[in-house]
């Protein structure tokens, strides 16, 4: 056994110098070849020994047969070993057959190649460790990182524990600061519900308060009118007693005077014994049996004319206006809409079909002469005595008894701008030409020159002579804005300049009582006035 081991090894150290293939293969393939023959010879030595365990099964025989037998079996068993052997060994057989030369330059070349990749190892090798240099450098780096930041970390979890215990804090406080907040916006909703309750009765009560204060002023201008009225008439009558010595006549006439056009007239005025026919109707062509009198047509407080001249509209006391055709002379439509007398009217200075009106009842509407009725209702807190159109015929401007001058946008339904005009009411507003100045006329015995675009007064007019005598005593401003023209309960008519000293440079005296109503034309000239009797005067 071991003579045939070293057979082996001298085969393996044989193939190894014959062969190209690296030395881990051929030791891998003579182990190979060893393991097939030791496997051939294991067969062939249990085929040697088995005709002799057969044998000893077997009765026992002769001992010339057995040794016969034996012979046989050890010649079979000797050739098969000797077949295992030639085929184990036929590898080295081979390598030893190949020529010397061939196998020293298959070496060499080997060998070459052997140190190429050795010096390619090298070069990986150096490669290798300055990478690695590198990467220790880099540790190194990260390592002193490492503990800078592990040293923070005792600070930082510090830092964390006090932040964690602040907004412990805060949250406390947050949630103390949320529940007072609760309470207080609860206080806050009921302070509110109580403030506008309040607010609402303050609204009721200004509301009811204006509304008391426009009546008793209404009756104390009303009183105070038909007091100057009958003074005026007292001494007239007294000038009379005078001259004809008629004293009794004086006082009976005086104790019922009472201006004619005023509702509620018939309660004050005296009876009087008719003397003289002054009109004489031919009504029936029979016989007339009966005859009453109208009580509603009332009087016409205002008038104004369209600018096509086509139709005139009248503001009357029975609480409608009048549109009369100008050509005809009959009336055209009867607006109806307002609760209590009428007392100012005006059209649309651009076009013909808008009129716009006021009446005691604390409205202003705005009228539709194509359809006949009212389109737009505005309401104000107090009664207003006169309204005029500006010149873009959207916006009309109203004076009233509390004092104030109001501007309205026809499509809202509060005043666009509110100023205060007069300490008393407001008796007349006249628009200039230009449309920039409005004339505004007062029971304080002052006319104001307004500015329409700031809404201030740039000239104030009057005098101790000049005295308004009624709520629609209408002034006037001349075509060209230079003069400014207001009766006043003397009969007389007083003619202001609007330069810069506003004097007076005119008294015209020709009314015997008190003048009304003054209208400048459009052209200059004439001046027209007219006066509580229902008389006219054309000043050139």
């Amino acid at each position: 056994m071991m003579r045939t081991i070293g057979k082996w090894e001298g085969l393996i150290l044989l193939i190894r110098n014959e062969s190209d293939e690296p030395e881990e293969e051929i030791a891998i393939r003579a182990i190979k070849h060893a393991m097939k023959a030791l496997r051939k010879r294991h067969l062939a030595e249990e085929g040697a020994h088995g005709p002799a365990f057969e044998a000893l099964s077997k009765p026992i025989l002769t001992q010339e047969e057995i040794a016969i037998r034996a012979i046989k079996h050890a010649m079979k068993a000797l050739r098969k070993r000797h077949l295992a052997e030639e085929g184990a060994h036929a590898p080295a057989f081979e390598a030893l057959s190949k020529p010397i030369l061939t196998q020293g330059s298959e070496w060499k070349d080997k060998a070459e190649a052997l140190e190429v990749e050795l010096q390619q190892c090298y070069k990986a090798h150096s490669h290798l460790s300055d990478q690695l240099v590198v990467v220790i450098d880099e540790c190194r780096a990260a390592n002193a990182s490492l503990q800078e930041k592990e040293a923070l970390i005792p600070t930082l979890e510090s830092d964390l524990s006090q932040a964690r215990d602040e907004c412990t804090r805060l949250a406390a406080l947050l949630e103390e600061k949320t529940k007072a907040l609760e309470l207080l916006i609860g206080e806050n909703k009921e302070l509110r519900s109580q403030y506008e309750e309040i607010r609402t009765r303050a609204i009721n009560a200004e509301t009811e308060n204006k509304a008391l204060i426009d009546r008793w002023m209404l009756q104390k201008m009303q009183d105070a009118e038909r007091l100057n009225e009958a003074n005026a008439l007292y001494e007239e009558m007294l000038g009379k007693l005078k001259a004809s010595g008629l004293e009794q006549l004086a006082r009976q006439q005086v104790d019922g005077v009472v201006r004619q056009s005023e509702e509620g007239a018939e309660y004050f005025v005296e009876s009087t014994m008719p003397k003289t026919c002054n009109h004489r109707i031919p009504a029936h062509d029979g016989g007339c049996a009966s005859i009453v009198f109208d009580h509603s047509s009332g009087s016409v407080l205002d008038l104004s004319i369209t600018h096509d001249s086509k139709c005139i509209i009248a503001a009357s006391s029975s609480n409608n206006l009048y549109a009369w055709d100008a050509s005809a002379g009959r009336v055209r439509h009867t607006l109806t809409g307002h609760k209590d007398k009428v007392v100012a009217v005006d059209v649309s200075r651009s076009s013909s079909r808008h009129v716009v009106s006021s009446g005691y009842d604390r409205t202003i509407k705005l009228w539709d002469l194509n359809k006949g009725y009212c389109v737009n209702t505005m309401m104000h807190p107090s009664n207003c005595n006169a309204l005029s159109f500006t010149q873009d015929g959207q916006t009309v401007c109203s004076g009233h008894v509390d004092g104030h001058l109001r501007f309205w946008d026809l499509r809202a339904p509060k005043p666009q701008t509110e100023t205060h005009a007069h300490s008393l009411a407001v008796t007349s507003i006249s628009l200039s030409r230009n449309g920039n100045t409005i004339l505004t006329s007062g029971r304080d015995n002052v006319h104001n020159l307004f500015d329409t675009r700031t809404f201030e007064v740039w000239r104030a007019l009057g005098g101790s002579e000049n005295r308004v005598a009624s709520n629609w005593s209408r002034s006037c401003i001349s075509a060209d804005d230079s003069y400014v023209a207001a009766g006043s309960v003397d009969g007389s008519v007083h003619v202001w300049s609007t330069s810069k000293d506003g004097n007076l440079v005119s008294t015209l005296k020709e009314h015997t009582a008190s003048v009304l109503c003054c209208s400048w034309s459009g052209l200059g000239k004439p001046l027209a006035t007219s006066d509580r009797n229902g008389v006219i005067c054309l000043w050139t």
